[in-house]
Parts: structure tokens; C-alpha cells; sequence
């Protein structure tokens, strides 16, 4: 009950799509593109979003089972690969956590092709830090930091329907 009173008041981020706005942590996002996965009968999405300087961020939100709300942000100068059981990244000791292969469907602006399949290999660190490794298609593997967000720091403001 709690969770549903919070969607009501600070909208639901299960519902996101491109076009809404994320406020994240007082900062207001545009959802530039959003990425669903499945992967056999689980399934969750990812956000491409920025802000009004064009800083791009990218939001993931799955029920597992409770709603998980992870900030990513991407790290493309790093030369960390995965397959260790533990990596150390940017003062943290990251251990493995889970990896696999999904199924994509793309839309609105995300630079990925309209479907297709991609790879992940998903770490974790105290405090809730993550770092994720996906692979989209046949290309290498890109690296992002992502931290665990609190409900009560995003709000959502969907795009108006048209009449």
C-alpha cells in the first residue's frame, strides 16, 4: 500500500516512457529512450535520459520483487572487463552478482537498433554502488558506475496525453 500511495503521489516509474520527465534528487531529466529486456519470464527496462546541459544518465527499473531503482552513469574511459568474481573499479571492490543474455526492444532515442539482444554481467559493492557491464548486438562491452535510488528521490512527470 505504501508503494502504490507513493506512485500516486510522485508518479510511477514503472509506467515511464519516452518523452515523460525523471526528477531525480532535484534534478529534471527529459526520457530520451527506453530499453525493455526479458530475459526468459523476467523482464525490466532502462531509461536514457539528460538533463538541460546534456548530461546522460541512464535510469533501470525492475521489481525484484520489490521496485529497484538504480542512476547509472556510463564509464567510457575504463579498462575493467568482466568474468572475475570480485573488480576493483574507482576505490571500490565490486563482487559479482548475476549475468546473462536478454532479448531488447528499443524506443524513442537510444542509438540501438529497434531489437536485438545484449549481454550483462552485474556487480554489486557495500551501500548499494553497482557496477554493470552489457554488451549490446556484436559490440564490445561498455561499462557504467550505478547507485541504488530511494523511492523518495524520483519523482515522474508524464508527458500529456494528446487529445
Amino acid at each position: 500500500m505504501c508503494i502504490r500511495r507513493q506512485d500516486a503521489l510522485r508518479g510511477d516509474p514503472r509506467r515511464l516512457k519516452p518523452g515523460d520527465i525523471a526528477e531525480i534528487r532535484q534534478v529534471s531529466y527529459a526520457v530520451r529512450g527506453s530499453v525493455r529486456l526479458v530475459e526468459g519470464g523476467w523482464s525490466w527496462v532502462e531509461h536514457l535520459l539528460d538533463d538541460a546541459g546534456g548530461v546522460r544518465r541512464w535510469l533501470s527499473v525492475e521489481e525484484d520483487p520489490e521496485l529497484e531503482l538504480v542512476f547509472w552513469e556510463a564509464e567510457p574511459g575504463a579498462t575493467v572487463t568482466p568474468g572475475a568474481p570480485t573488480i576493483d573499479f574507482a576505490g571500490r571492490r565490486y563482487s559479482w552478482d548475476e549475468s546473462g543474455q536478454a532479448r531488447y526492444t528499443a524506443t524513442g532515442t537510444t542509438g540501438l537498433d529497434p531489437t536485438g539482444t545484449m549481454r550483462y554481467h552485474d556487480y554489486q559493492a557495500s551501500g548499494g554502488a553497482r557496477l554493470s557491464f552489457e554488451a549490446y548486438g556484436e559490440a564490445g562491452w561498455e561499462v557504467a558506475r550505478g547507485e541504488r535510488l530511494h523511492r523518495s528521490e524520483v519523482m515522474i512527470y508524464p508527458q500529456a496525453e494528446a487529445d
